[in-house]
């Protein structure tokens, strides 16, 4: 992009800002919209169910996610052990893992979404975040809508579990406003959470309806992505995500790059949006990010790796999904499809742009 480009986005910075500010809080919906289009009829994706982040100490996470919202689900165990199940499914051998389970209300349905945090041992792991930037092709954050942004940030910081990525570590106004309501902070093994202060009402006008407030809790998983075009052919035609149908433009300037901690940096957001598991007429966000100047990739990682985030996709016919997704020459990690003891069938494969992981889960038949 040329610098009289930049310099055009830039000068509409207030636009674009507010622009994004109202994506992030009414990205959700609840009215039903037609599926996208599928290679055929069977196996489908009904919705997304979780996120999932490999970390390198269990108990320092733990802490972090509590800290910032999420609630720990009781009577998991979280000892050392041998899951020689899950090991097929992460396609690795005698490895000792152990595991905690977090939920937090999404903030379109209402309804919880789950977020998983797992630590490997017994197996050489590198941190692939650690270091990194949130533009690196293949980082992902998750997003987060509270209630008190300053609150969060002074907890955090008086717990020394605060590590922002934000131009002088600080919380960002939007566009006009007084105080700081957005931010990108990291999580202790470098995975990026971002933060934004909920929206209040507004009241109607006569130009324009009423807008309730928008909900706390879990917003989006968004995924920095090098080749759009095989990101939006594997999410969207093979796994069913929505597209936007409006051209998705490149923008920059001070305020993106303020919130990630950046230079330069321009990008474009397409918000694809899968149905929730949970509640399949409500459309949680899936933002495939692209920076049009940042085109180094991740080193190879593999799903053992501090700083690896995988997400879970609830389906129909696993059988048909894996075939049909292995004839179009999907890396499959798992051991082809593994049943769990509770009658669950899983699969892991990788995405064909940035090697992202995807778990796809079939539920017992009722």
């Amino acid at each position: 992009m040329s610098k009289w480009a930049l310099r055009f986005f830039e000068s509409r910075i207030p636009v674009f800002a507010c622009a994004l500010f109202l994506a992030i809080a009414t990205a959700g919906t609840r009215q039903p919209s037609s599926a996208a289009p599928q290679f055929g009829s069977k196996g489908s994706v009904v919705g997304i169910e979780f996120d999932g982040r490999m970390v390198s100490d269990l108990d320092k996470s733990v802490a972090f996610y509590k800290a910032i919202g999420f609630t720990e689900v009781p009577n998991v165990d979280k000892s050392w052990r041998k899951d020689e199940v899950m090991n097929r499914i992460h396609g690795t051998k005698g490895v000792e893992s152990r595991m905690a389970k977090f939920t937090l209300n999404s903030n379109i349905s209402g309804k919880p979404f789950t977020l998983y945090l797992r630590e490997f041992r017994g197996v050489k792991r590198r941190n692939v975040m650690g270091g990194k930037t949130a533009w690196e092709p293949g980082a992902t954050h998750i997003d987060l809508t509270i209630p008190d942004a300053e609150k969060m940030w002074a907890d955090l910081k008086a717990a020394k579990m605060l590590w922002p990525r934000t131009w002088d570590g600080k919380l960002i106004a939007l566009p006009g406003a007084s105080k700081g309501s957005l931010a990108y902070i990291t999580d202790p093994d470098g995975m990026d959470v971002e933060i934004i202060e909920q929206r209040p009402a507004v009241p109607a006008t006569d130009t324009r309806p009423a807008v309730p407030a928008d909900l706390p809790g879990f917003n989006h998983i968004g995924l920095v992505t090098l080749d759009p075009d095989k990101a939006r052919a594997f999410y969207g035609v093979m796994l069913g995500a929505q597209w936007p149908t409006a051209p998705v433009n490149w923008i920059g300037g001070d305020f993106f790059d303020s919130a990630v901690g950046g230079h330069g940096n321009v990008i474009r957001l397409a918000n694809a949006t899968f149905a929730e598991a949970a509640d399949p007429k409500s459309r949680m966000r899936f933002e495939l990010v692209e920076y049009e100047n940042r085109k180094k990739p991740l080193a190879p990682y593999s799903i053992t790796d501090i700083g690896v985030n995988y997400i879970g996709l609830e389906c129909t016919d696993i059988d048909s999904l894996l075939a049909r997704l292995k004839g179009f020459g999907i890396t499959v990690v798992s051991d082809g499809i593994v049943q769990m003891k509770t009658g669950y069938r899983v699969a892991l494969v990788r995405d064909p742009d940035v090697g992202a992981f995807v778990e796809l889960y079939e539920p017992p038949k009722k």
